[in-house]
């Protein structure tokens, strides 16, 4: 779909072209809980991206190491998830964490009613062959204080997963229930997995899911991994998953832009009306990048 043509109403999941105006794709995720937004990426992109993960993801085990029952089923005993994609993939940086698109799209999620954004986790997921449906959950589970707001609450969870392979409903292409997020108790409702439909899309096409809405991996039954990166972005208030300032050298972060160096932790949030967020020494901590010098307390 054009970017300059007006969205219509699909009879399953909605898709636009990810040059769509950031308004008019908030208007449809706060709606459905949930968009397609295609050609996020191109070829070049998709491929370099693939090029700088591809040894490292080989390395990693399929399956959670730690935990219970429960937990490794969430996370998929033949699935492969691996963090510190700054590290990592410097493709990784350009091609979408320090671009506008991205930088655009949260701004009218979260500036309007958080006033600051930044980045939850970034992690590639690939799912293996076999591996069953993952239970259905909202990305904003772990909140407690927000779950008990339902969908009136403020939204603390966006989740992009940018594909890296096709999604398909055959190689566990993700899946959804729309307008989830309009569910009036979010703890006792019914998670039905019949309710879901299959967010099928390109590589380089982006899913875009509420933190609100209830989803879930679908069932690989082919040979071939389901490889995504998924964004998880959150206001600033809210304590992130990934603990990037302890990933990212700060011989790394001096190479980053002043945007993606917020996002990560390695600069202060002031929202409107804010005396400031992850500050250091009373200001902002991103003389601590600039300068490369220690925090000395009295």
């Amino acid at each position: 779909m054009a970017a300059s043509s007006e969205p219509q109403q699909p009879a399953d999941l909605w898709k636009v072209d990810a040059s769509t105006d950031a308004a008019k794709i908030l208007k449809i995720l706060n709606e459905d809980g949930c968009i397609v937004l295609e050609r996020f990426l191109n070829e070049s992109q998709i491929q370099a991206i693939n090029k700088d993960i591809d040894a490292a993801i080989a390395k990693v085990n399929p399956g959670l190491e730690v935990g219970d029952e429960r937990q490794k089923e969430f996370f998929g005993n033949q699935t492969k998830r691996m963090n510190n994609l700054v590290t990592r993939s410097d493709a990784f940086t350009a091609h979408i964490l320090d671009t506008d698109i991205f930088h655009n799209l949260c701004a009218e999620i979260f500036i309007r009613e958080s006033g600051s954004y930044w980045l939850n986790s970034a992690q590639v997921i690939e799912i293996g062959h076999g591996n069953p449906p993952q239970p259905l959950h909202r990305d904003m589970d772990n909140n407690r204080a927000a779950m008990k707001l339902g969908p009136a609450g403020a939204e603390v969870n966006v989740n992009l997963l940018v594909a890296l392979t096709d999604f398909t409903e055959a190689n566990g292409a993700t899946r959804v229930i729309p307008k989830s997020n309009h569910d009036a108790d979010f703890y006792n409702d019914p998670r039905d997995p019949a309710k879901t439909l299959p967010a099928e899309m390109k590589a380089g096409d982006v899913f875009l899911i509420s933190g609100k809405v209830l989803h879930g991996g679908g069932r690989n039954t082919t040979h071939i991994g389901r490889r995504c990166i998924a964004l998880s972005v959150q206001p600033a208030f809210v304590t992130p998953e990934e603990a990037f300032c302890f990933e990212v050298s700060l011989d790394k972060a001096k190479t980053l832009s002043k945007r993606v160096q917020k996002i990560l932790g390695f600069r202060s949030h002031f929202p409107d009306d804010s005396m400031g967020i992850w500050m250091a020494d009373v200001g902002d901590a991103g003389y601590l990048v600039d300068s490369a010098v220690a925090l000395k307390l009295d």
